[in-house]
């Protein structure tokens, strides 16, 4: 079977705009793990954030009760 010109020219037309939509498929999905990792990310930030709070009011609580040891004696 030959291909005419024409043929040829709408066959390499196709398959260019197929690899462009396959293209803009795999940087669809790509932008979407990236989103899922920032939103991850966010969170165990927000995570830490909290327990770092938690942390420094503790550390809080026992050098006022340190302070209050010392005026007693």
């Amino acid at each position: 079977m030959v291909l005419t010109i024409e043929q040829v020219t709408l066959a390499i037309i196709v398959g260019t705009l197929a690899a462009i939509v396959y293209s803009m498929r795999i940087l669809v999905v790509l932008e979407r793990r990236m989103a899922n990792m920032d939103r991850n990310i966010e969170r165990m930030t927000f995570a830490i954030a909290r327990e770092e709070k938690k942390i420094e009011a503790e550390e809080l609580k026992i050098e006022r009760a340190v302070k209050k040891v010392k005026r007693r004696r």
